[in-house]
């Protein structure tokens, strides 16, 4: 009777245990199939902060005598901009930068011999930043205002920005995910499979670019101020088991 046990114990063993390994490998091939998508979303939006930039200099060989010009010219600026309906809140007077200027002195043969004093030029920037794109963009175009009166004033392009771009992204991030899902359910669907849960989701570059422009996307993301009207986009790539 032994003999016919021992061998069964060992045929049944196998048996066994080639079920368990069949199961093991159907299971972990299972596991192993997912699905890769990535979404997609965008949105136009118009600035609602802008900041614009103008510098002026004096120079004159007595450092005083620039000074007291360039802070002349600092009151009738803030003057200028106050009777444009800038507040004070939304100006703001950089510190004044001194330059010891010097030519050079050359020789017949075109060889320096040394350096002259030419005088100090003093310079100095004024930033406006504003909720009030229109008003501000008026000023930017009629600046040439201050140039008749004597200043040597120099108008910087605006730059716009937006203050609610966390919220913005948020948004964009929803909508990129419902995207991305959408496209593996169809994958999914025309497979004969089901979609199973998450397991790897990993968010691609915010970009902002200029609306209907032709503007390169950047690796590290593209961040448009020279445009009032924007575009935002987003990208998610996540990846789903199958069920």
């Amino acid at each position: 009777m032994k003999s016919y046990v021992t061998p069964l114990i060992i045929a049944l063993s196998i048996i066994t245990g080639v079920f368990v390994l069949g199961n093991a490998y159907k299971y972990k091939f299972k596991t192993q199939e997912t699905i890769s998508v990535t979404g997609l979303a965008e949105t136009n939006f118009v600035s609602d902060q802008i900041v614009w930039t103008g510098n002026y200099s004096r120079k004159t060989m007595d450092l005083k005598s620039a000074y007291s010009q360039l802070k002349e010219d600092e009151s009738k600026i803030r003057s200028y901009l106050k009777g444009k309906g800038v507040t004070d809140a939304e100006m703001v007077f950089s510190a004044i930068s001194i330059d010891k200027e010097f030519s050079s002195r050359y020789d017949e043969n075109g060889r320096i011999t040394g350096s002259e004093f030419t005088g100090y030029n003093l310079k100095q920037n004024v930033t406006v930043d504003s909720k009030d794109i229109e008003k501000v963009e008026k000023i930017s175009r009629e600046v040439t205002e201050l140039i008749e009166s004597g200043i040597e004033f120099n108008s910087s392009s605006p730059s716009y920005y937006y203050t609610k771009l966390s919220e913005l992204k948020i948004d964009l991030l929803a909508k990129a995910s419902a995207d991305a899902k959408q496209r593996a359910e169809t994958i999914a669907k025309n497979s004969g499979s089901g979609l199973g849960a998450i397991k790897k989701a990993n968010m691609g570059v915010f970009q902002i670019t200029g609306q209907n422009s032709d503007e390169d996307y950047s690796y590290g993301g593209a961040f448009n101020t020279s445009s009032k009207n924007k575009t935002a986009s987003i990208t998610i790539k996540i990846e789903y088991a199958v069920d």
